[in-house]
């Protein structure tokens, strides 16, 4: 996600639970620090493919 005000760093998560249908959001994400939190992304974040798990 980007940083929404001047000055703030972007933060990176990996998505970890997918709650809406079909993909959809809500998401729950993990951030580096392994704080999880429940999100919609808007228009700061940037949701990219990733390694397939499994």
């Amino acid at each position: 996600m980007h940083g929404n005000v001047v000055g703030q760093a972007g933060r990176k998560a990996v998505i970890v639970e997918v709650r809406g249908p079909d993909g959809a959001p809500p998401h729950v994400v993990r951030f580096g620090d392994g704080h999880p939190l429940f999100v919609y992304p808007g228009p700061d974040a940037v949701v990219l493919p990733g390694e397939p798990s499994g």
